[in-house]
């Protein structure tokens, strides 16, 4: 079997996503041909940490990168070599910090105005339950109670399950929507449509749930397509490519003059939130944020939000 493979059903093997995958394959094949095609089991730290020296100084990658390319290598190395790296002594990229973009309550107002259709009602999910994008998009049936006014997200961010408040507002239109994907469910079943890919090995223990109505796609794409791990013709979940789009097109609409993005919705939840007088702690456990260091940086937008600290010219 080719070591790409063997990488590939690793990280399968340990429920890394399909996005975490990809990342990792991708990095290992820019190494190897890097270092002009040599199998990575000929090569050790010294390798890595030149091509993470290359990657610092001459391709002027951000620190996020660079050490997304040096964990791809040491999971390499560790997991499917069985080889542990050590020494590595590369030259880092800078670490910067960047402030994220936060929409104003006014402009989320206008914004979610113009939103249209299921990726629309995903970007209200996203405002209005701090969502990760991910996690909008991977939600199921089962996973929104529209009678105790709840949703689940499942596996998140460090594989951990969290609940959260449904917003009451969406409860009319996500029952409305409900409706309409239970005809897209029943069609597959009559045109006997593979079901729906499951999480880990839930579909080797329950092979019937993949085409169960609980465990069909909240957002399910408009049509069929191949799984990309699998290889089977089946319905997936809404790409988020869909969900950008109509966001772009939400914003120009309501002239936005800022770079409007999925995960800027989650960062005016939270900054919203605070200036609504939430405890930090609370926000925390909404975002699913493992450190609360993470949730403060949404403090300091709000006090810039609220004008606590004045600046002198207001004074002449």
């Amino acid at each position: 079997m080719k070591l790409e493979e063997q990488l590939k059903n690793t990280l399968r093997l340990k429920h890394f996503s399909l996005r975490t995958e990809e990342s990792y394959v991708g990095w290992y094949r820019r190494f190897v041909l890097w270092h002009g095609k040599r199998h990575p089991a000929e090569m050790g730290a010294a390798e890595v940490e030149a091509f993470l020296t290359h990657l610092a100084v001459n391709r002027g990658l951000a620190a996020v990168s660079q050490n997304q390319a040096l964990n791809a290598l040491v999971f390499l190395y560790k997991q499917v070599l069985g080889i542990e790296l050590e020494g590595i002594n590369a030259r880092r990229a800078k670490h910067t910090k960047r402030m994220p973009v936060v929409l104003t309550q006014e402009e989320a107002g206008e914004l979610l105005k113009g939103v249209r259709g299921d990726a629309g009602l995903v970007c209200k999910l996203l405002y209005g339950c701090g969502l990760r994008v991910a996690e909008a998009l991977a939600l199921r049936v089962k996973d929104v109670d529209l009678r105790g006014g709840m949703l689940t997200v499942r596996s998140g961010k460090g594989d951990k399950d969290r609940v959260v408040t449904l917003p009451k507002t969406l409860q009319q239109p996500l029952s409305e929507h409900r409706a309409r994907i239970e005809q897209i469910h029943r069609q597959d079943r009559a045109e006997g449509l593979q079901g729906v890919a499951l999480p880990h090995a839930f579909e080797v223990k329950h092979p019937a749930a993949a085409e169960s109505w609980e465990w069909f796609w909240m957002f399910p794409a408009p049509s069929p397509s191949l799984d990309p791990r699998s290889g089977i013709h089946r319905r997936h979940h809404l790409h988020d490519i869909n969900i950008s789009r109509e966001l772009a097109r939400a914003s120009k609409m309501a002239a936005i003059m800022k770079r409007v993005t999925a995960h800027s919705l989650r960062h005016s939840f939270a900054t919203h939130l605070i200036l609504r007088g939430v405890d930090i702690r609370s926000i925390q456990t909404l975002l699913g944020h493992v450190d609360v260091r993470t949730t403060e940086i949404y403090t300091q937008l709000a006090k810039a939000m609220r004008g606590e600290i004045t600046s002198p010219l207001d004074d002449l």
